[in-house]
């Protein structure tokens, strides 16, 4: 185990930050590349754990991924197995990928990471299943499956409950234009989870030359061929949550180059939610700024739109004028970690109140001290532990070379972030 002590800010920060590309949008980007009819670039590609996990996974079916300086090259071809899909613990790729294998010919193996063995694969595996294709799980549901390819699948209409992770539609929709008949996709049981990352998938296939509609719980796409050419990736906006929050806690000011005016990304939301736990907040120029105001408050939100930014946010509301509530996140237990009870065990653990809820966490701030702070394998919480030791002396960070999940440059960032 490798422990980093986290840098305590010496006085408010004054920082100007510019992030790598979106993981999101990256193995989006790189899936319907791979699909589409002739070459394609990708811009700014974000390289980290997660994405060239994505990018050796379309490798071992076929598919040219060249990574030349800034841009990934990606050229497609016939699809083709058998193959071996190391997920590693990126819900991307084992929920992205088994559909564009069912399009190769032969046997593809998908495992991945221990804790990826854990996470919900039973609804997009039965999905596949009524769409015709065979897959071999021993009826678990979930990572190590053997799914057979057999060159193609025909689409049809299929119905779904993808209340645990969205990625389960994204991953049948963004393969769904090389189905025969398309697909038409119902989701049948509670709301589903991060709908900015399902607009986020409609308007990427849509500028790839999909026909989709959407309506309600029902998305429709039409077969077809994709186009190829250039993507321009966004800097990732959840990625900006620590740097932000850091110009908050600290009453400093925090600028984020290339923030776009008008995004799918989740992380957007941090304009607003900041703004309420009493940051200032000013996007001019392609420039965003948070700027902080000496007082940090609690809120009351609901945060099943942007679920990746509860890790940061749980631990600025640690050191709050108030109690804070985290609700309708009930889905993030089945993410990299349990991650309700990661947050309030480490919170607990350095003299904080915290307690889970039934979909979130609840916060009441206290005094905190320092202390060794559990990361689970988790990036996000490694990104969360370096946000509250910016104010609370002492505090070690454990393993945070995990942040190569989404952020590798992470821990150089934040110590540049802080020199003066």
């Amino acid at each position: 185990m490798t422990v980093w002590n986290a840098p305590l800010a010496d006085g408010p920060v004054q920082a100007v930050v510019t992030l790598p590309g979106s993981k999101s949008m990256t193995n989006r980007a790189l899936v319907l590349a791979a699909l589409g009819g002739g070459p394609s670039v990708l811009k700014g590609a974000l390289r980290s754990r997660d994405t060239l996990l994505m990018a050796a996974a379309l490798r071992s079916l076929g598919v040219p991924v060249n990574d030349e300086g800034d841009d990934w090259f990606v050229l497609p071809g016939d699809l083709s197995g058998p193959a071996t899909i190391d997920c590693g613990l990126s819900g991307n790729v084992m929920r992205f990928v088994p559909p564009i294998a069912a399009l190769a010919e032969g046997d593809i193996l998908f495992d991945g990471d221990p804790h990826a063995r854990t996470r919900p694969m039973g609804p997009i595996l039965g999905a596949l299943r009524d769409l015709g294709v065979e897959i071999r799980d021993e009826g678990r549901g979930l990572l190590p499956f053997t799914l057979a390819g057999r060159g193609g699948i025909d689409g049809g209409t299929v119905t779904l409950d993808a209340s645990s992770s969205s990625q389960l539609v994204s991953g049948l929709l963004l393969s769904a234009p090389r189905f025969a008949k398309g697909l038409e996709l119902r989701h049948l049981g509670p709301p589903v989870p991060s709908a900015p990352h399902l607009e986020m998938t409609v308007q990427m296939l849509r500028a790839a030359g999909a026909e989709v509609e959407t309506g309600g719980d029902v998305w429709r796409v039409a077969p077809g061929a994709l186009r190829s050419g250039e993507v321009l990736i966004e800097p990732d906006l959840s990625n900006a949550a620590q740097f932000l929050a850091a110009a908050l806690v600290t009453g400093g000011e925090v600028t984020v180059r290339n923030w776009p005016s008008v995004t799918t990304q989740p992380g957007d939301r941090l304009r607003g939610l900041l703004e309420l736990m009493g940051g200032s907040v000013t996007l001019a120029g392609g420039d965003l700024t948070v700027r902080g105001t000496g007082t940090v408050h609690g809120i009351d939100v609901d945060l099943s739109h942007a679920p990746e930014l509860a890790q940061v946010l749980a631990m600025v509301a640690a050191v709050a004028d108030g109690p804070s509530r985290f609700t309708g996140i009930a889905h993030i237990r089945g993410h990299e970690t349990d991650r309700l009870a990661a947050i309030v065990k480490e919170i607990n653990l350095l003299g904080g109140d915290a307690n889970e809820l039934e979909d979130g966490v609840e916060i009441r701030p206290r005094p905190l001290r320092g202390g060794l702070f559990h990361t689970y394998d988790d990036h996000r919480m490694v990104m969360a532990a370096a946000t509250l030791g910016l104010v609370v002396p002492g505090i070690e960070v454990e393993n945070p070379g995990t942040v190569g999940k989404t952020l590798p440059e992470f821990v150089s960032l934040w110590t540049r972030m802080l020199e003066k």
